[in-house]
């Protein structure tokens, strides 16, 4: 049950509430709706609601409708997170396991690990122990298989999940897995589900093969009233009275269960289909059906599997597979979720904070002389080492796979705006965060070959947000005919690389001054020519900004940030929310960041990648330096908002 405590309530009162409640046999926590105040209890407790209504302090009494209180939406609005070392399951990403039924050795689950690392997956599964309907069938490795398993996925930085069948096993497993399965013979073992909810790691819970979701989901109740905080509900087909597949995959449970409860959902199209050429159209229609990530069979040799082979893939079906993921995941604004490699994460190691710049190189999008990169070398010195790539989301991709510890991105532009891109990378990439600003004047310039003239330009390559930026100027060439790039640097290489001559007389780019001192090397040898500086200062505004941002990695519940920000106290963060299609809604929200003292920086509307007329809100605010007047404000904010994210908080660039 649900008690809603008054908004004046002592904190004497406030115990005694929750003392009458513990002496009834009630497991109590507390809890919050918004501004309001609440205590749960759950457990098998009895108490007359009338008479805990009466008690001071106590504004009123709800029973929940459901019967799994701690699984239920209604107890927690917002969707968790499952942390399993680097992997993340839940919320805005799509998490991938892959591995074989059974662990046969040593050699075969390296193997599978290496080759499903390779094509993205984040978590290694197998079985050690295999509960199996044959009696002679095999049976599975037991500790040693384990202990295989383990040393492979240490070996490729991949947690693990493996299944436990009984309340004997899990003492000795619990050291040596990442991840519990609960298997779907063993979903209604309710000892097993008490004893592995009381180890206090993360669980994944399979639906049995009969079971309705009520059922599913008080299997889940066991575990978290047992103790983990961890669950992961696991969609592996049900038995119906089709035959042609091993079972039916309800889909149909993915959106039902994710209305009804905050834990994540994933689902195993290899047991739901049991046919290896139909598990990739089952995973696909899974993803899009909403599920949180995938549990897929791979062996290097299916055919030769001691366990469940017509199901498993081969390694080169599973990347194909992963492939199709990665360009399905926008549609259904998710993103494919990647760890970094081994190396990365053993040097994160389980601190926080800033760390030492040495081989680490930072990602910027453009080639040399980009903005970008001015503005890197502004936060990082001239000395830093870079990582140029060919677009925004490379430079994402890049510090989320650990192959730069930085990035930097332009995010807004004080003529042109918002750089829409940019946002939505931040929303797509749960585990990519702010940790610093920097505002960086812009000044374009027209820069074409050195033969070139004012009258013989007929097409100028740059940036949209270049153009937008130089609108007055390009309005006085009418003729000019413009062209499209990645990036302002890579529209001035371009001519750089030019081989026709009437082109090079022809073409010209905006850009920043420095992005036309391109080594010689570049230009055809033929030619022997270098670049010029048409005109320099041709911005529409000369207080042109552009506020470039810092990315970094989120390692658990910290954020590497760059040496010369480690000491900073954050007083920016930058959110982003959607409301309900009411009135007053985005109000309320304005409401309570200016009750509790919060400037708003920031305010813009964007739509909804694929919902017409539904926005999400881009907000900028400063952090008070009481940081819980700021916590207890998100808390209000998550409570008012169907959809929240915090992209980051840093220090304001002066």
């Amino acid at each position: 049950m649900i008690i809603v405590l008054a908004k004046d309530i002592s904190p004497h009162d406030t115990e005694m509430v929750r003392l009458y409640l513990k002496g009834r046999g009630f497991t109590v926590r507390d809890q919050a709706f918004g501004d309001t105040a609440l205590l749960g209890a759950s457990g098998k407790g009895q108490a007359d609601i009338h008479e805990l209504s009466l008690l001071p302090g106590v504004e009123r009494v709800a029973a929940t409708s459901k019967p799994y209180e701690l699984v239920s939406r209604e107890t927690k609005i917002e969707d968790s997170i499952v942390s399993v070392g680097p992997v993340k399951i839940g919320g805005a990403r799509i998490t991938v396991i892959a591995g074989p039924c059974a662990v046969e050795s040593r050699e075969q689950i390296v193997e599978t690990a290496a080759r499903v690392r390779e094509s993205g997956a984040v978590m290694l599964r197998g079985g050690a122990y295999k509960p199996r309907t044959s009696p002679y069938a095999f049976q599975g490795l037991g500790m040693a298989g384990l202990e295989y398993m383990k040393a492979a996925g240490e070996m490729y930085g991949m947690p693990i999940v493996t299944e436990v069948v009984s309340t004997e096993l899990a003492d000795r497993m619990k050291d040596l897995t990442d991840m519990f399965q609960i298997g779907a013979r063993n979903m209604q073992n309710f000892e097993l589900l008490k004893k592995v909810g009381s180890l206090g790691k993360p669980v994944l819970l399979k639906r049995g093969p009969s079971a309705t979701i009520e059922e599913w989901l008080l299997s889940a109740e066991y575990l978290l009233a047992a103790g983990t905080s961890d669950v992961v509900l696991c969609e592996r087909g049900i038995r119906t009275f089709e035959t042609y597949t091993r079972n039916t995959l309800d889909i149909s449970a993915i959106p039902v269960v994710k209305a009804l409860s905050h834990l994540p959902v994933i689902v195993d199209p290899s047991h739901a289909v049991g046919i290896r050429d139909k598990v990739a159209p089952a995973a696909l229609a899974a993803i899009a059906a909403g599920a949180d990530g995938l549990t897929v069979e791979v062996h290097p040799n299916p055919d030769a599997a001691l366990s469940d082979g017509p199901q498993s893939l081969y390694p080169a079906q599973f990347e194909s597979l992963m492939r199709d993921i990665e360009a399905l995941s926008p549609v259904v604004g998710k993103e494919l979720l990647r760890t970094p490699n081994v190396d990365v994460i053993a040097s994160a190691g389980t601190g926080g904070g800033s760390v030492e710049l040495g081989t680490e190189r930072i990602a910027f999008s453009g080639e040399s002389g980009a903005f970008a990169e001015q503005a890197l070398i502004r936060a990082f010195g001239e000395e830093a080492m870079r990582l140029q790539t060919d677009s925004f989301k490379a430079v994402f991709d890049a510090v989320l796979d650990g192959s730069a510890a930085f990035g930097v991105i332009p995010l807004e532009n004080s003529l042109a705006g918002s750089i829409h891109e940019n946002y939505d990378l931040l929303i797509r990439y749960p585990d990519i965060a702010i940790v610093g600003e920097i505002k960086l004047r812009i000044v374009h310039s027209l820069i074409t070959s050195e033969k070139a003239s004012w009258d013989s330009i007929k097409v100028v390559r740059s940036h949209p947000q270049g153009f937008a930026q130089c609108r007055d100027f390009l309005a006085e060439h009418p003729g000019w005919r413009l062209e499209t790039w990645n990036n302002t640097a890579s529209a001035v290489l371009s001519i750089a690389e030019e081989t026709d001559e009437d082109t090079l007389l022809s073409v010209a780019a905006i850009a920043s001054e420095s992005a036309a001192k391109v080594p010689a090397a570049k230009m055809p040898a033929a030619k022997g020519q270098g670049l010029k500086v048409l005109k320099s200062g041709i911005e529409t505004d000369p207080r042109n900004y552009t506020r470039f941002v810092i990315l970094s990695r989120k390692h658990g519940d910290w954020v590497q940030v760059p040496p010369s920000m480690g000491k900073q106290t954050p007083d920016k963060a930058s959110l982003v929310f959607s409301v309900k299609d009411e009135p007053g809604s985005l109000y309320r929200c304005l409401k309570i960041l200016s009750e509790e003292g919060i400037n708003l920086s920031k305010l813009e509307s964007r739509p909804i990648l694929g919902q017409p007329w539904n926005y999400m809100f881009y907000v900028d605010v400063s952090i008070p330096k009481s940081g819980d007047v700021f916590e207890n404000a998100l808390a209000k904010l998550k409570a008012q908002t169907e959809k929240f994210y915090s992209l980051g908080c840093y220090r304001a660039s002066l």
